[in-house]
């Protein structure tokens, strides 16, 4: 399997309890990498305290992408090209497409965003729930 990159979308369906075989099964082999920003999109809700601190110890265990400035150079370039062709996308998108495309992985998420922008994944897919 490849890597794998679930966007914050697909993430909040899951802990509400949605089926995702794909991720159970990405999970178990370690195969899933957190880009930053989910992080602090997943955080960012309001939530209990034990369910927040249950959150951020399932996110601790994931490996997180190092992005580094090159990086942050393609997620504007990458949303230049979208905008050139009329589709907004959001920094927060364009950094999780952008982690995708640079770690060839595959995207689960329900946000059509995403198929809007036609992403040519290297080794991998686009997912959408």
């Amino acid at each position: 399997m490849n890597a794998v990159i679930v966007d914050t979308s697909s993430w909040c369906h899951y802990f509400e309890g949605t089926s995702y075989p794909i991720i159970d099964t990405a999970l178990t082999a370690g195969h899933i990498y957190l880009p930053p920003i989910v992080v602090a999109e997943l955080t960012s809700g309001q939530m209990p305290p034990k369910k927040r601190l249950a959150l951020i110890d399932f996110l601790h265990d994931l490996p997180l992408i190092d992005v580094n400035f090159d990086h942050w150079i393609r997620v504007g370039e990458l949303r230049q090209r979208a905008a050139a062709k009329g589709i907004a996308i959001s920094t927060p998108d364009a950094h999780i497409a952008q982690c995708s495309i640079d770690f060839r992985a595959v995207l689960i998420t329900e946000d059509q965003i995403f198929k809007k922008l036609k992403l040519k994944l290297p080794h991998a897919g686009l997912i959408l729930g």
